[in-house]
């Protein structure tokens, strides 16, 4: 933590070394904004600050907002909450070759991650080799999640709860393009150290594969010597838009130990479609993903430890005007609305075969004011309803959340 936080402070200052520099120098490298731009693309495709010639770019994002939020009637009140910094530090190291790296401050100084620190060596369009820290590529949110790009104060549940959002691990791997006509075809595929036996060893219990996220350890180690798999294809059309098929698996736990055989293997297995698209005429934003895991629960688990699990989410962006508006030329305001679904246990009970529930709906509608694209103020109000294992009546959450999220 206190190399990250000396890292940082060293871009700060690095950042304040160019307000020093002659204005003409500086420039913005712009956000790609292309219909061929793909959710793989979203990790280079952000706005940086740049000196000159000079071959490292510095950029990043902020997001804050305010809530009043209460579970069946009952409220901790107003809150005001500092959700995330996060810089970036990119740099052309010599032709075909850059790296990249991303850190990311949460709740003040609460947690700091290396979400991504990779080299990138372009060989050919279609084969380019990435190694260090990388994000997998399971489903489109974990790699398109840049708090400006979304009308939403909170992350998808399933993105967050079902699949642990922002999942990168040490590894390698490969991916490429191919440009045909109105056609984009993409794929990658990445070898990294995985999960551990957090999985169903947490103090929720219940499975649960963000809980992987606190091994720190995974950066430096494998947890059981099996590497995880992690592979996506994606395809897109100019005018219909961008499909992706996702796969992520590997064994979770530690099964052998100095030679001696502890456990058998016991998997993982995630699998994730993702599509979105713009209408034409009405310029409605659809985007959508949905997720199935699999996991092999040792016979002496209880049943509220699922071994299947799934859910996913959509958003539909609507934009109502657009125009100059307060000297912005460019400004939108958008309406919105997210529907979301997570199934923490997918099955019925061996004894009575009744329904396991251990389940959650939400509905988020929104507005949202964009003056520039890299920059939103959102307001959101929250209905989310929770049944536990048993099925007994829902936990209601309802609120209000006000918040902005803008690049720099």
């Amino acid at each position: 933590m206190k190399q990250a936080i000396l890292l940082t402070l060293y871009c700060l200052l690095a950042c304040s070394a160019f307000c020093q520099i002659d204005p003409d120098l500086l420039r913005r490298v712009p956000v790609k904004n292309d219909s061929f731009q793909l959710n793989m693309d979203a990790i280079y495709n952000r706005p940086f600050l740049q000196v000159g010639k000079l071959p490292v770019a510095v950029g990043g994002y902020v997001e804050g907002n305010y809530q009043y939020v209460s579970n069946n009637g009952v409220s901790e009140g107003h809150q005001f909450q500092m959700r995330r910094l996060t810089i970036f530090l990119s740099s052309s190291i010599n032709k075909r070759i850059k790296f990249l790296t991303e850190i990311e401050f949460e709740d003040g100084t609460k947690e700091i991650n290396i979400e991504f620190a990779s080299v990138d060596i372009e060989f050919a369009p279609l084969l380019n080799l990435r190694g260090g820290i990388v994000m997998n590529p399971i489903g489109a949110f974990n790699q398109n999640h840049d708090g400006p790009k979304w009308e939403f104060v909170d992350r998808p549940i399933s993105a967050t709860q079902l699949l642990p959002a922002t999942w990168s691990n040490v590894g390698f791997g490969l991916y490429g393009k191919k440009y045909t006509d109105n056609w984009v075809y993409a794929y990658e595929v990445y070898l990294t150290n995985g999960f551990d036996d957090r999985i169903i060893a947490n103090p929720d219990n219940r499975t649960s594969l963000p809980a992987s996220k606190e091994n720190k350890d995974r950066f430096e180690e494998s947890f059981n010597g099996s590497p995880l798999l992690t592979g996506k294809f994606a395809i897109r059309n100019r005018q219909i838009g961008e499909l992706g098929l996702s796969y992520m698996g590997g064994v979770y736990n530690k099964f052998e130990e100095d030679g001696i055989v502890l456990d058998q293997k016991r998997r993982v297995d995630v699998l994730a479609l993702d599509f979105n698209t713009s209408l034409p005429h009405t310029n409605t934003a659809i985007n959508t993903e949905w997720a199935w895991i699999k996991v092999n629960i040792p016979d002496t688990y209880t049943q509220q430890f699922g071994r299947k699990q799934q859910g996913g989410f959509i958003d539909i962006v609507q934009p109502i005007l657009k125009g100059k508006m307060f000297d912005w030329e460019r400004a939108t305001l958008n309406v919105a609305v997210r529907g979301e679904y997570a199934d923490f246990n997918v099955g019925t009970f061996k004894q009575t075969g009744g329904n396991i529930y251990d389940h959650v709906y939400a509905i988020v509608p929104a507005i949202s004011f964009r003056p520039t694209a890299q920059t939103v103020l959102r307001a959101n109000y929250r209905y989310e309803w929770r049944r536990d294992v048993l099925g007994n009546p829902p936990t209601k959450t309802t609120g209000i959340q006000i918040g902005f999220s803008t690049y720099f």
